[in-house]
């Protein structure tokens, strides 16, 4: 690991300001991604924020019909929470079902949804619900957020600072996950919410994306059955020593089908 400077802020102001100063700094949260790349010396940045000690980033408030999470809740936070598990139980199964207990309490919403791994769980759950992520900027529709391979709308210095999921009729979220990493390979969020039918696969592509048929099919029929037949192309799929293309789009129709039931009950 190479050396570096570290800063703690109290505040978002504090946090922006030491990053402007910094020749190339990088914020953190639970890094649960940068701590591996730094000891593995792939980066070297001079600076680093440490932003889980802003209030403001942290807590779950649940009113007006959504679920607002902070940007530096961990994910431990988030499985045990009473009125997640009521308001979103799909959304507490899927926070307790990432990586190890290790993982679940170090890790962040926040930091989860900047990397943008194509393996994580969080990033289902926001397309999957139609969440908003309000940053110290702006705010971003789950839609407009997740571009590409670990890549973000984010721009330079801009912050996650909490993320607004709304409450939907039902969701489900299954995954099958790698059995030694625990990352998923291929994953499905499905959710009946106020704007219509979303389903959410992870894990199988590049980055995050909505399936399209399947919601179609969903809408007129909110059923496991309903996905039979429904194809996913394989080109459009990650092939690596984990899973061939041709097997993550098989397991694409086998999971969102699972998540759907899982919705029901």
């Amino acid at each position: 690991m190479y050396a570096f400077n570290y800063h703690r802020p109290s505040s978002l102001a504090d946090a922006a300001k030491l990053l402007g100063g910094a020749e190339d700094g990088k914020f953190v949260a639970g890094g649960q991604t940068l701590l591996p790349t730094l000891k593995q010396r792939l980066a070297s940045p001079s600076d680093l924020i440490d932003v889980t000690g802003i209030p403001e980033l942290k807590g779950i408030t649940v009113s007006g019909g959504s679920v607002t999470i902070g940007a530096a809740t961990r994910h431990a936070v988030v499985a045990a929470s009473a009125e997640v598990k009521k308001a979103i139980p799909a959304l507490a199964h899927l926070a307790g079902g990432i990586g190890d207990p290790q993982v679940r309490n170090m890790g962040t919403l926040g930091g989860s949804l900047a990397n943008n791994d194509p393996a994580a769980d969080y990033p289902a759950a926001v397309l999957g619900l139609g969440a908003t992520v309000h940053t110290s900027k702006r705010k971003i529709a789950a839609d407009d957020y997740f571009t590409s391979m670990f890549e973000t709308a984010l721009e330079d210095g801009e912050i996650i600072v909490k993320v607004e999921f709304p409450i939907p009729k039902r969701a489900g979220y299954v995954k099958f996950p790698n059995p030694a990493s625990r990352y998923v390979m291929v994953g499905a969020f499905v959710a009946e919410t106020a704007g219509g039918i979303r389903v959410a696969i992870n894990g199988a592509g590049p980055c995050v994306f909505r399936h399209a048929a399947m919601e179609a099919a969903l809408a007129k029929s909110f059923a496991p059955d309903a996905l039979k037949g429904i194809k996913t192309a394989a080109g459009e799929m990650n092939n690596d020593i984990h899973a061939s293309a041709e097997y993550r789009a098989h397991l694409v129709g086998v999971i969102a089908r699972r998540a759907v039931q899982a919705a029901l009950g």
